[in-house]
């Protein structure tokens, strides 16, 4: 797909037509990825980005829809990235998010974008700090990421979001998850959902044991317990609240620039990664003597790798003397 300018200007004037074109370019990585992203950073950096994560069946589908309501009767623009499993044997995801939040669907101030992992680790699918810009360009104030369900490594959205929230549910047992996943480093917000089922008194005493073994922070922001149910609407409100003197304290504290700081250090990293990596692919993929370096590894003439810093180095000749 060949990138119109129209659609960047399109973009930025908030039609909802063009952002879903441009993340389907995303998703796909397309040619003019790049230069969309260029284009479209001076608009970025506006939109409060939470993400929302949790163990499978805590209920964070129907949360964000609350979260949806609550910011709409706020006047917000709101987008949600709702990221699914891949099937590892068809390649394609349920995509049940977009299903469970249809009473929004109708919202022209409401991007809903369900995305697959495609294999990613992590919780998040690859594109979703890229998807998170183009929503963000779009004009939302308010960006949504719903991880696929949090295990002992799904932590990634911690990266990308100004304001973590960790959904657990009474009698699950999903306390004793969360000292093992380390969610207790990521939290800025704890919900105890479900709390309709009743027994949540338990399940926030732990949690809040468990904080008070932490050291605490420096910015002096101890994550609150908060029990919500999405049936009665207990706890909407106040986590609502929450979330927003979440933002204030860090911003206050300049936690939030740190925040953005690390941000950008990891994406810089990972693209110069990304980059690097495809141009060696490529020079040793049209390696001459790439049949020979073979049998020599395979009759152990030599090893893997000192033939890999030979790569390395002839491929860093190469591109210099490109620039």
């Amino acid at each position: 797909m060949v990138l119109n300018m129209l659609d960047i200007k399109k973009l930025i004037q908030g039609d909802n037509r063009t952002a879903a074109k441009l993340i389907t370019l995303i998703e796909n990585n397309g040619d003019s990825k790049q230069e969309l992203l260029s284009r479209i950073y001076p608009y970025t950096g506006k939109a409060h980005v939470i993400g929302i994560t949790g163990s499978p069946g805590s209920g964070k589908s129907s949360l964000v829809e609350e979260l949806i309501e609550t910011a709409r009767g706020n006047n917000l623009k709101v987008g949600v990235i709702a990221v699914d499993p891949t099937s590892p044997i068809s390649g394609g995801a349920f995509l049940g998010d977009r299903v469970r939040m249809q009473k929004h669907s109708l919202d022209k101030n409401v991007f809903i974008r369900s995305m697959g992992t495609r294999g990613c680790l992590g919780g998040l699918a690859r594109a979703s700090k890229d998807v998170i810009k183009v929503l963000d360009a779009y004009g939302c104030n308010i960006i949504i990421v719903e991880t696929v369900g949090v295990g002992q490594s799904e932590m990634d959205v911690v990266y990308y979001a100004d304001t973590t929230i960790v959904v657990l549910t009474p009698g699950a047992g999903d306390f004793i998850q969360a000292i093992k996943a380390g969610i207790m480093e990521i939290a800025d917000i704890f919900v105890i959902n479900k709390s309709d089922l009743g027994d949540t008194k338990k399940v926030a005493g732990d949690i809040e044991q468990m904080l008070d073994l932490n050291s605490p922070s420096k910015f002096k922001w101890r994550p609150p317990v908060v029990e919500t149910s999405t049936i009665t609407k207990e706890g909407i409100d106040h986590l609502w609240s929450l979330i927003n003197k979440h933002l204030e304290s860090i911003k206050e504290s300049g936690e939030f620039r740190n925040q953005i700081r690390k941000r950008l250090q990891l994406e810089l990293l990972e693209t110069v990664e990304e980059k690097l990596r495809e141009y060696l692919v490529k020079h040793i993929n049209q390696k001459d003597d790439m049949d020979k370096v073979l049998d020599d590894l395979a009759d152990r003439k030599t090893d893997l790798y000192a033939e890999s810093d030979k790569m390395i180095i002839e491929a860093l000749k190469s591109l210099t003397g490109e620039i």
